[in-house]
């Protein structure tokens, strides 16, 4: 019966049940003083009118069940209170450099999918000040300056009950999105600096997403499960995994995690709300060379199952939130097929890239790898691998799944990563370091390879271009040799530790984090971490958890990042000493694993179900933001060519008939998407008629359609805007035409919008 009350009885403040005496079951305070300034008698009105509905359901149901009206009813009482939600987090999609390559050439010039934060809440019922938000973001990391503001707006929304401790701001480390929003430097530097725009749509939209699961919060059922998933992974640096221990490789039948763990959300009648999954693979099926803003494989895991629960809803709308979670990423690829020669005229090309540097020729430039549909598209690539995560998910969660009771409870500190000293486990005191990259960082990887003469696998035994040493100093501070031998065997490229002009380069404190929801924990890392160094935290923490008495032998342990802060990468001290770009971006040295391992399991005990007390922490990353620089120039003013208005078809769909797998694309006069970035809404439609009615039936969030701009004449402020539909096999015959949706700045005034629609067409 719990799954049938009426909205009547929820608080649309906090979501919480109150009683038919007009008492919030949250805040305790009576509900018109709370709640509403709504007349007495009306609410009496109501709640008279519930109370009489509600006794005639439990006379109906206590009948039906035993036939006998003396009976009391039995009410089942849930564990968890559960909220889901989603929320648009688009920035500008174009003339922003894009996030995760750092190429500088790949500036976003129009649109492919939305990226989009889902949010999670879990409440223990009986004390729901216990609780966790954990929220999956289409992009690629969390940030400490966006996390900042998102705490911030949420606290001050929902004081006490959403704080620094319990929210857990998770990137699916996709490389398509818009770039400009982290806070340090050294990731701003190929978007020109800070980019406010990209930020505040994300804390906009992700708070917007947090705000909509506490509206929804109801009883519910949690439950786990896992699966295999084949073909959707490889090792991109097997070179440096195969340096770790032969006793420890030989425990794992693969060099990357095959398997994905399943969150199930039930409501009370045992009916699935959503999913919250953790497998690792990078966000790079869509390659550098793409300038179409979308959310990569994880974003179109999460369309495709969402789609699939309710095919008729526009996407992000529905109710049904499938959230699909970056786990232990740090060496893995989607380039399923290997890495090879792109090399055309010379003799290697085609071949397989030289393994241990990943090199055509002695350089990177010509070494990519290649995903499942390399020959037909990139975004065939990202819809195999979104695919194979998607029937992975729904696998798990068609099959038998168990269980998910106990308490709810989340830990949060702040560790200073640069001068963090602690002892190994056979008592030898060792110390991490301030941030440095190493030269294997300008040599990129596999999925983004880097330029010049670096290479991977570059440590200190190899000569370097002397010219890159003068130049080094000249970027940030040369290293000194306390820090060269910390770094050691890492030759120091970036000494960004040290440089804090005109603001910091790198973060020196990072967020250490842990949530659990009965027998789960999920560690929320802030970097990537490699497949054997994920193994490793998740198996230490799973002892400690054990050994502590905090969980029994059905412990399970996950991964979840990169989260909250960025820093960088994290490896094995053996994977470091062989210096492939993963090593060479582990910016606090050799025991930053050890380190993290340290520090997370000696907060273990503050996950106990009597936990009490707060951990000690060193003081957060002082905030960067307000200092941040930015290069990029705002939009002047936009203008038709003359004799056109905007939204005007400069050129139409054809009037033949199409067919499934066709491309129907129309050109209009278009403007500056930068002038609204229509959160929640959409830049185009695809509207069938039906009825005698246009109903739009795709929006800028399906990957069938493209969005893209042009600037076609900088001194006219002139633009076209080409937007596509690739028809679905499937798609039922009828009239179809294109839509625009659009917003002009003029010279003097204030910004406009306007539409434009194309001829209409025929799908036969």
């Amino acid at each position: 019966m719990t799954s049938a009350r009426s909205a009547l009885d929820r608080c649309p403040r906090c979501g919480f049940h109150y009683h038919s005496k007009r008492l919030c079951t949250y805040t305790a305070m009576p509900l018109l003083s709370y709640h509403s300034a709504l007349p007495l008698d009306f609410w009496d009105l109501v709640h008279s009118l519930f109370d009489t509905m509600t006794g005639i359901v439990w006379y109906l149901t206590a009948f039906v069940a035993s036939t006998s009206l003396l009976q009391p009813p039995t009410m089942v009482s849930a564990q968890y209170l559960l909220g889901l939600g989603t929320g648009d987090i688009t920035g500008p999609v174009v003339e922003t450099n894009m996030m995760g390559y750092a190429s500088l050439a790949q500036t976003d010039t129009g649109l492919h999918m939305r990226q989009r934060s889902r949010a999670f809440i879990v409440a223990d019922a009986a004390t729901p000040n216990n609780r966790i938000v954990f929220i999956n973001a289409d992009i690629a990391m969390g940030d400490t300056g966006v996390r900042r503001s998102i705490v911030s707006q949420l606290s001050s929304q929902f004081p006490g009950i959403y704080t620094d401790d319990n929210i857990a701001f998770v990137g699916t480390h996709q490389h398509s999105g818009v770039g400009g929003y982290l806070e340090n430097l050294l990731p701003q530097l190929t978007a020109l600096g800070y980019v406010k725009q990209s930020a505040d749509a994300i804390v906009a939209g992700t708070v917007r997403a947090v705000q909509r699961a506490h509206a929804n919060l109801a009883p519910g059922k949690l439950s786990l499960g896992n699966t295999t998933i084949l073909d959707a992974n490889i090792n991109r640096s097997p070179t440096a995994y195969l340096a770790n221990p032969a006793a420890e490789r030989a425990r794992y039948q693969f060099d990357q995690d095959k398997d994905m763990t399943v969150l199930r959300f039930d409501d009370a009648a045992g009916q699935a709300r959503g999913l919250l999954s953790f497998f690792a693979v990078h966000g790079t099926s869509i390659y550098e060379n793409n300038t179409l803003v979308s959310s990569d494989n994880k974003g179109m895991a999460a369309f495709l199952y969402e789609s699939a629960v309710e095919p008729s809803a526009m996407p992000g709308n529905a109710s049904f939130v499938a959230g699909f979670t970056q786990s232990n990423v740090g060496d893995t690829s989607p380039n399923t097929l290997g890495a090879f020669c792109e090399s055309p005229g010379k003799d290697y090309d085609g071949m397989a890239c030289e393994s241990n540097h990943s090199t055509c020729g002695g350089t990177v430039e010509d070494c990519h790898g290649r995903g499942p549909g390399f020959r037909i598209s990139d975004f065939e690539s990202n819809r195999i691998i979104g695919d194979l995560q998607f029937k992975g998910a729904q696998k798990v969660m068609n099959g038998v799944m168990k269980a998910v009771n106990g308490a709810v409870k989340s830990v949060h500190v702040y560790l200073n990563m640069a001068t963090h000293s602690f002892n190994l486990p056979n008592g030898i005191q060792v110390s991490t370091c301030p941030a440095a990259m190493g030269f294997s960082f300008a040599g990129g990887t596999t999925d983004g390879p880097g330029a010049l003469d670096f290479i991977q696998g570059d440590n200190s035994s190899t000569p370097q271009n002397p010219f890159w040493e003068i130049v080094k100093g000249a970027v940030t501070p040369f290293p000194s040799a306390a820090q060269i031998a910390c770094q050691d065997p890492k030759p120091i490229l970036l000494n960004t530790g040290f440089a804090h002009t005109p603001y910091e380069w790198s973060p020196s404190v990072v967020d250490i984090q842990m949530l659990r929801v009965g027998n789960l924990v999920m560690l929320i890392m802030p970097g990537e971490l490699t497949t054997m160094a994920g193994r490793r935290i998740r198996e230490a923490l799973r002892a400690k958890l054990i050994s502590s008495g905090v969980l029994g032998s059905d412990a399970y342990v996950v991964v979840a990042g990169p989260a909250n802060t960025y820093a960088h990468y994290v490896t094995t001290r053996e994977e470091y000493g062989i210096q492939r770009y993963e090593g060479a971006s582990t910016i606090y040295g050799q025991w930053t694993l050890d380190a993290y391992i340290d520090k997370y399991s000696s907060l273990v005990p503050f996950l106990a179900d009597n936990a009490s007390g707060t951990p000690a922490s060193d003081a957060p990353a002082p905030e960067q933001t307000s200092k941040a620089i930015s290069l990029q120039t705002g939009v002047v003013f936009d203008a038709p060519p003359f004799g056109k208005r905007f939204g005007a078809v400069l050129t139409d769909v054809k009037t033949t008939p199409y067919h499934a797998g066709d491309i129907v694309s129309a050109t209009f006069v278009g403007a500056n998407p930068r002038n609204n970035l229509r959160l929640e809404g959409t830049f185009l439609t695809v509207d069938q008629l039906v009825s005698g009615q246009w109903k739009a039936v795709r929006s800028d969030s399906h990957p069938s359609t493209t969005y893209q701009w042009l600037r076609t004449n900088t001194v006219l402020a002139t633009s076209s805007v080409t937007i596509s539909w690739t028809i679905e096999s499937g798609t039922p015959a009828g009239t179809y035409r294109l839509s625009y949706f659009g917003d002009s700045k003029p010279l003097i005034g204030s910004i406009s919008s306007f539409s434009g629609t194309s001829g209409s067409f025929t799908v036969a």
